[in-house]
């Protein structure tokens, strides 16, 4: 883990981003003690919009495949239980 103070920090602060960014815990001080920690933003969500819209496809998508003629939990029985 580092440990920058707000000085060092102002001074390599695109190196500091590039370390946090790297998996690399970076903790900025202030008067010795730890005041800000660096981290990556998490990763940016689906709006509601486009995971409707996913979520269509993929119900589209599966409503064009074939059925296997039973339902699944009987397959699994089946494969479970050694029936033929």
């Amino acid at each position: 883990m580092s440990s920058y103070s707000v000085a060092e920090a102002k001074n390599k602060f695109s190196r500091l981003i590039d370390e946090a960014l790297a998996g690399e815990p970076v903790i900025i001080t202030r008067h010795g003690k730890p005041a800000v920690e660096l981290r990556p933003a998490p990763a940016p969500r689906m709006d509601r919009e486009a995971m409707n819209k996913l979520l269509d496809d993929i119900a589209t998508r599966a409503r064009s495949r074939p059925t296997l003629g039973e339902p699944a939990a009987d397959i699994i029985r089946k494969m479970r239980d050694g029936d033929d």
